[in-house]
């Protein structure tokens, strides 16, 4: 394919997913989030592999990156997910209060 065919597709891509992306409901936006990581486990397992089967300087040089890149996406997606589970449960009880925090 040429360079011009690969970045239409390219921007294609962008535009399909931002719209994709822009639809989805805050209630469906947690379990997506967990469907992503799952996915993204996968890509750190593809790096680790490409890292191991590196046979000079540069091709280890470039798996180690993305290993790293691949982490680094993973465990901020379990971040992003646990901060969104905790913007559903309800509000603690502060301390001391016998009636439980409700007002």
């Amino acid at each position: 394919m040429s360079g011009v065919a690969l970045l239409a597709i390219f921007v294609l891509a962008v535009f399909v997913g931002f719209e994709v992306v822009s639809k989805v409901s805050s209630t469906l936006h947690t379990p997506l989030m967990s469907g992503a990581n799952a996915i993204h486990g996968i890509i750190l397992v593809g790096a680790v592999i490409v890292a191991g089967e590196a046979e000079n300087g540069l091709e280890l040089a470039v798996g180690l990156f993305a290993t790293v890149l691949a982490t680094v996406n993973l465990v901020g997606g379990f971040v992003v997910t646990d901060r969104m589970l905790e913007m559903f449960k309800g509000r603690r009880p502060a301390a001391g209060d016998p009636k439980g925090g409700a007002r």
